[in-house]
């Protein structure tokens, strides 16, 4: 059915395609180490990121190259406001101010990924870094036009997959090859759009990855972790060395007696963690100065190991799972120039794909199944600038459905259907500038369980959501603004929120829902400064959110699941969705200052700082809220080579719940020398690199595994990317 709405839309939008000036194509612009990077193309309004009301990063070039892991999480904890989930090295989504997975919308080129990593933290994005072109981090009240999921953030992956522009010489060919020493990593990607001639452009990219288990510094299990379990075995801490499996340990699975000795003894290497994946695509577009009409069609395929989440204690279970994830997709994307006074350009974007991904035992045998079939689509309509007024309005719609089989299938399966109506407007009066949208989204979210499944909700729920933002800045000094906005957002409950009510391995956790939740509400208020010149430059945000009805996972009595399951076998601690008021709020902020010039090499220092802090009201913290963190750059930039250090330090959380453990604070030495050897004019790079050059032992807070899987150990890379 997805595949058949996909090809209706495409049908419909080729019928348009006749307007299209038949006139010579655009062609290719300067390259992407000689543009700015500073324009943010994920709104539907293309402005500066100074310009933006809201905090904004984008990585894009060099920096990128530099960053590119094989997670988009990881490839952009290093950004203000930004952390990860770090469910081991192979699965990790952004967390933004402290928000992740349903308040988060992962993005390729402006539509869903289409996949299952909002429902678990042990589940990959769909989206492959490795052919990113650039990457843009959205937050703040402009991210709702992309969903009310989107409360927390949006991250948008951009590639070329469908071209948007013609070869200046009929070709273009880019590449980036990397090996990274703490997981063993080799990884290899290429992209080619040749023109055919006539405005037409094919396209067709391809990347291959490959890591081993990865390395880490000292003991796999944190140090509360690893007393609890050598007091299982009878052993104290100093006795455990002769218990070390080193690089070979796998754990046991659930059923065979458990050496809690030998889980304390775990060292060197996260068993379990190897990976293999790959990607290919191709596309097609044709370009005339009227427009572009362009289809992709692409294929994910990843096999990887998840870290073992070791026993630590008599009754409970430990397994090694894998997971086999495959992705096959299309896209369309589609503008055409009105030109009108009042219509400047059409807009339509749309995607569908089918997904699975198996869960898989040590014997290769499924576990556990989950299907998504999935279609997103938007159109927009960008208004013309009067007298500078300018805006644009569209309509997105989203439809899931979603299955899961097997022995923790803890979701029904159920549909959800969306369909949302959105605007922005903004006012461009000399320094002063105002900004305000709405959104209007119904949501649909039906659970099928059919009639063997009887301990889940049958029935269907609908919402109708309402948010709006108002903001305004001004330029106090050339290329100095400081802004204000506001806004009001409601979020419909996730079918995860709604109707879970079964085991769920990857949270470790027995999961229930409730049907009978509310719309989650919320007022935010953010202040930002943007302040960029020559020598120098500053941004920075500090936010505020007011919720009601907040949706948050709670410990509760074994006795509430064992009620909602009778009959079920329960040996999982309970863990249960509730709604009360809770209050966010943070600090987020980054400096630039060049130091001085030596031949020919700007000196130029950076700083970067975030703080969150989030708590339920008259419960207590939030769960999984990254702590305070500074990062600190000195870099040497020239035309054919650079060199940069930084220092990283992450303070320690002890802000917890009762079902958390605190994290230590660490601090992370990072070092890289960047070299172009035809020159600046030429975007051919190698970058040499070490990160955590310390052998510093690391745990994100944010990530439900922070306990059993520290962050990789000493990792020299070497990157190499061309582009012709």
């Amino acid at each position: 059915m997805a595949k058949a709405l996909f090809l209706s839309g495409l049908s419909a939008l080729a019928l348009a395609t006749p307007v299209l000036a038949q006139t010579a194509p655009p062609t290719d612009p300067a390259p992407a180490r000689d543009r700015g990077r500073d324009i943010v193309i994920t709104a539907p309004i293309r402005q500066s990121e100074a310009d933006v009301l809201s905090g904004t990063s984008i990585l894009a070039g060099e920096e990128l190259s530099r960053a590119i892991r094989p997670t988009i999480g990881e490839t952009l904890a290093r950004l203000p406001g930004v952390s990860a989930t770090s469910f081991g090295p192979n699965a990790s989504r952004p967390v933004l101010r402290g928000f992740q997975g349903e308040r988060i919308r992962v993005l390729s080129d402006g539509i869903g990924s289409i996949d299952a990593s909002n429902t678990s933290v042990d589940h990959a994005v769909a989206i492959n870094p490795l052919l990113a072109d650039r990457v843009e981090v959205l937050r703040g009240p402009s991210a709702l036009l992309f969903g009310s999921s989107a409360v927390g953030g949006v991250v948008n992956v951009v590639d070329t997959r469908i071209p948007r522009t013609v070869p200046e010489n009929g070709y273009r060919l880019s590449g980036i090859a990397t090996y990274g020493s703490a997981a063993d990593e080799r990884s290899i990607s290429s992209a080619a759009d040749v023109a055919v001639g006539g405005g037409l452009v094919l396209h067709a990219d391809g990347s291959y990855l490959r890591t081993g288990n990865l390395r880490i510094p000292g003991y796999a299990l944190s140090p509360v972790q690893r007393a609890r379990a050598l007091a299982s075995a009878g052993l104290p801490v100093e006795d455990d060395h002769d218990h070390d499996h080193g690089d070979d340990d796998h754990g046991h699975d659930h059923g065979d007696e458990i050496d809690f000795a030998a889980n304390a003894g775990i060292r060197k290497r996260l068993p379990n963690t190897a990976s293999e994946t790959w990607n290919a695509g191709v596309g097609a577009s044709l370009i005339r100065d009227g427009g572009s009409l362009g289809i992709s069609y692409s294929h994910y395929d990843s096999l990887y190991g998840l870290p073992v989440r070791y026993a630590v204690a008599p009754g409970q279970e430990q397994e090694s799972p894998r997971i086999s994830l495959k992705q096959d997709r299309f896209d369309l994307r589609g503008e055409i120039e009105a030109g009108g006074s009042f219509i400047d350009r059409i807009r339509v974007r749309a995607a569908t794909a089918d997904y699975t991904h198996a869960e898989l035992g040590p014997d290769g045998d499924i576990h556990t199944r989950f299907d998504t079939q999935g279609i997103e689509g938007r159109a927009e309509l960008v208004q013309a600038n009067r007298g500078g007024w300018l805006g644009a309005s569209g309509v997105q719609y989203f439809h899931r459905r979603f299955d899961v089989a097997g022995e923790e299938a803890f979701l029904p399966r159920n549909d959800t259907s969306q369909v949302g109506l959105f605007t922005l407007q903004q006012f461009n009066m000399g320094p002063f500038r105002a900004e305000a949208g709405a959104r209007y989204e119904n949501t649909s979210v039906e659970a099928r369980p059919g009639l063997a499944n009887t301990r889940f909700f049958n029935g269907r729920r609908t919402f109708d959501a309402v948010s709006g933002s108002l903001g305004a800045s001004y330029e106090v000094a050339p290329d100095i603004r400081i802004g204000l906005n506001g806004s009001r957002t409601e979020r419909a409950p996730a079918a995860e929120e709604l109707y879970a009510n079964g085991p769920h391995a990857g949270t470790q956790a027995y999961e229930l829902g409730n049907p009978n939740f509310r719309l989650e509400k919320s007022w935010g208020l953010e202040a930002t400064l943007h302040a960029h010149r020559d020598a120098w430059s500053f941004d920075a945000s500090a936010y505020y959110n007011w919720f009601s009805n907040y949706i948050y996972e709670n410990q509760v009595a074994p006795a509430a699941c064992a009620a909602a399951a009778p009959g079920e076998d329960i040996d999982l601690p309970c863990f249960q969705f509730a709604q009360a008021d809770a209050r966010y709020y943070g600090l987020e902020a980054q400096g630039s200052l060049r130091l001085a010039t030596i031949g020919g090499y700007r000196i130029n220092a950076d700083l970067l700082g975030d703080w969150v802090h989030a708590r339920v009201v008259n419960q207590g913290p939030v769960p999984r809220i990254p702590p305070l963190r500074l990062l600190g750059g000195l870099e040497a930039q020239g035309d054919t080579a650079s060199a940069r250090v930084e220092v990283e330090h992450s303070f320690e959380q002890d802000r917890v719940t009762t079902f958390e453990t605190p994290t230590d604070g660490f601090t992370l030495v990072n070092a890289s020398v960047s070299l172009h050897p035809f020159g600046a004019a030429n975007p051919t790079t190698l970058i040499l690199s070490g990160n955590n050059l310390f052998d510093v032992t690391a745990r994100r807070h944010a990530s439900v595994l922070k306990d059993f899987a520290p962050l990789a150990g000493r990792d020299l890379r070497a990157t190499l990317s061309f582009r012709l």
